[in-house]
């Protein structure tokens, strides 16, 4: 099962967003990222709202601390009933395996399935002259991003947050079950913005990714709505090519 095209909710505060969000009819409810901006403005009471009018809900915090913090961080989170979050496989073996635990304790809390687990391997922001500069490392961006999928999926996690041009390698080297969710994602013609890896959906959708993170490209159209409907069709046809 392939998985949703997660609209980023990158607004202000709440109100932003469910103004952006009145936009969609009642009978379209696509998926959503709410990320450390609005998140940290409006709090848990926001992902509440989302799921009770019907919203999936992709919380990424990118949680990145010692285990037994992200393990309670983690607990605390599920009981939200998020169907996704993210920790940086950064983190290590050993935190995500924290985090998994506390997913499923948190879960169990409130008698719901445990959210799905996603790895952050390298920002789309980095290039690989920046990630190697900025970590002090040798590797090439692929040999990097194929490393922390490995340990994410080691510990137990659902798949990785990568760019679209690791998607492949991911598959190859811990399989086609383990996610590619990717952002960096806009539509041909759109300004790339604070992203070095830059794809189409369409483009995600053939590199391999599983499912695809889009802001900008939906969220400042002149018409979210048909963005939105030219997102999913693109990504759709990308995964029969």
């Amino acid at each position: 099962m392939q998985e949703p095209v997660f609209i980023a909710l990158d607004f202000k505060d709440a109100q932003a967003a469910w103004q952006f969000l009145k936009l969609f009819p009642t009978d379209v409810r696509p998926a959503v990222k709410v990320g450390m901006e609005l998140f940290y403005q409006a709090g848990p009471s926001l992902i509440s709202d989302l799921k009770d009018a019907g919203f999936d809900v992709f919380l990424d915090l990118k949680l990145y601390d010692i285990p037994h913090t992200v393990e309670a961080a983690v607990r605390n989170l599920a009981q939200l009933q998020v169907d996704y979050l993210t920790v940086h496989a950064a983190g290590g073996r050993d935190m995500m395996m924290a985090a998994m635990a506390g997913a499923q304790a948190g879960a169990e809390k409130v008698k719901t399935s445990a959210p799905k687990v996603l790895a952050i391997t390298q920002l789309t922001s980095f290039s690989e002259t920046t990630m190697q500069a900025t970590q002090l490392v040798r590797a090439s961006m692929t040999e990097s991003v194929v490393h922390l999928a490995h340990l994410a999926a080691d510990s137990g996690l659902a798949g990785t947050i990568s760019s679209a041009y690791e998607s492949k390698v991911i598959h190859e080297a811990v399989g086609n079950r383990f996610l590619s969710i990717t952002p960096g994602i806009r539509l041909a013609g759109d300004d790339q913005g604070d992203q070095a890896r830059v794809v189409t959906p369409r483009e995600a959708a053939v590199k391999g990714a599983n499912g695809i993170v889009v802001g900008r490209s939906i969220t400042q159209a002149k018409e979210p709505l048909l963005a939105y409907q030219q997102v999913v069709t693109e990504f759709k046809e990308g995964l029969t090519k």
